[in-house]
């Protein structure tokens, strides 16, 4: 008996894998697809995100909490609601004021950063965004279960994209063998369009699918991740993330550390000029201050950082932010392009043409199941 040949394989590969995860990878690639302009929708559905200018410098995080305070803090229930801290963008955007409700969990509050007034607020479990993100990364599925069939689908989706560039090249390479594998012929039978829909486009998409494949795993599995940068960064030990905590032995009986150290930050940050500043409030004994600086006026994050500050004394500690705990300058070449990971995954590091790369590239990969199940069906209807 022949052995099988390695495109016979591929073929069987690419048949029974893809119609395996087919509808796993149509929810992911179709939620992805929605996911990809959600900060344009917002910033269009939300106008009350955007306040007047004034000409007076932005009240403190801890003024703003103060302010938030009788917002947050309404019936006795509320009593264990956390608040966690502030974010500011420019000097037209409101401030978000992040918190944790008892019972609707992770909320955000906007308010006006230089009069502390109330906007609105929104847990995010009922955002309909997040909801979209739920389904992306679980299937809207309990997260721990979710997330790993997620992610072992995207791995046997990158398996069915390789497979599927090897069957598409043509025996002989030629003008006249290219052409049909690159144009879709709409005078066909039905058979056939389906089939140059499946082809074709699956060409044109697949090595930004399996971009979009790839850094998506790195949430997937620490195994992958972990090997991910070990490649980008020639071999460098994955530095994880990881958040440091205050001495506790140390005791102060001034209570404006928060000032004091947002006064200290104003001076070493353009706040409200460029980019967003983000200070979290220490929530439990051990905590520490926690500053995340973004300089991107865009909707990129590889340029972000964090620092740790002692609750305390505000000394600085050092060893937190993983791959983030430092400026995006001082980091190495590996460590720049892992960076990125996120921005590359959702089309944002090249702009506007990136995202609207993704978003077609996203709709084509939902597509792909759905046309390779028709040629499916169709070849057994043929065989009967």
């Amino acid at each position: 008996m022949a052995k099988p040949s390695f495109r016979k394989i591929s073929y069987y590969l690419h048949l029974w894998l893809g119609l395996i995860s087919g509808i796993i990878i149509f929810i992911v690639a179709i939620t992805g697809c929605i996911y990809t302009f959600q900060t344009e929708i917002r910033n269009l559905l939300q106008p009350y995100q955007y306040v007047e200018v004034q000409d007076k410098p932005f009240l403190s995080p801890a003024e703003l909490k103060e302010k938030a305070e009788k917002y947050i803090y309404v019936t006795p229930a509320d009593s264990s609601n956390v608040i966690y801290g502030v974010t500011y963008g420019k000097q037209d955007k409101a401030i978000i004021l992040a918190y944790n409700h008892y019972d609707k969990g992770y909320t955000i509050m906007l308010l006006n950063p230089y009069t502390g007034d109330y906007i609105a607020q929104q847990a995010l479990k009922d955002d309909f965004f997040r909801v979209i993100l739920a389904g992306h990364r679980s299937l809207w599925l309990p997260y721990p279960i979710g997330h790993q069939i997620v992610g072992w689908s995207v791995l046997v989706f990158v398996i069915v994209t390789i497979t599927g560039l090897i069957l598409w090249i043509p025996k002989r390479w030629s003008k006249k063998s290219l052409k049909p594998r690159l144009t879709i012929k709409r005078n066909k039978d039905s058979f056939r369009f389906v089939y140059d829909l499946h082809n074709v486009l699956g060409f044109y998409a697949a090595f930004i699918a399996l971009a979009i494949a790839i850094t998506g795993l790195t949430w997937s599995f620490n195994w992958f991740s972990e090997s991910y940068y070990a490649v980008v960064s020639a071999g460098n030990e994955f530095k994880e993330w990881k958040v440091v905590q205050s001495d506790t032995t140390l005791v102060s009986t001034d209570t404006n550390q928060s000032d004091r150290l947002w006064q200290q930050m104003a001076k070493e940050y353009p706040i409200g000029k460029e980019g967003t500043f983000m200070f979290d409030f220490p929530t439990k004994k051990a905590d520490a201050f926690r500053i995340g600086y973004n300089p991107a006026n865009d909707d990129t994050y590889y340029k972000r950082h964090f620092r740790f500050f002692d609750q305390t004394s505000l000394v600085e500690l050092e060893g937190g932010g993983g791959l983030y705990g430092m400026k995006y300058e001082d980091s190495a070449a590996g460590d720049k392009f892992y960076r990125m990971t996120y921005d590359i995954h959702v089309g944002a590091i090249a702009g506007l043409p990136g995202k609207i790369i993704v978003f077609f590239t996203s709709l084509i990969i939902a597509s792909l199941p759905v046309t390779g199940f028709i040629l499916w069906l169709k070849k057994r209807k043929k065989k009967k």
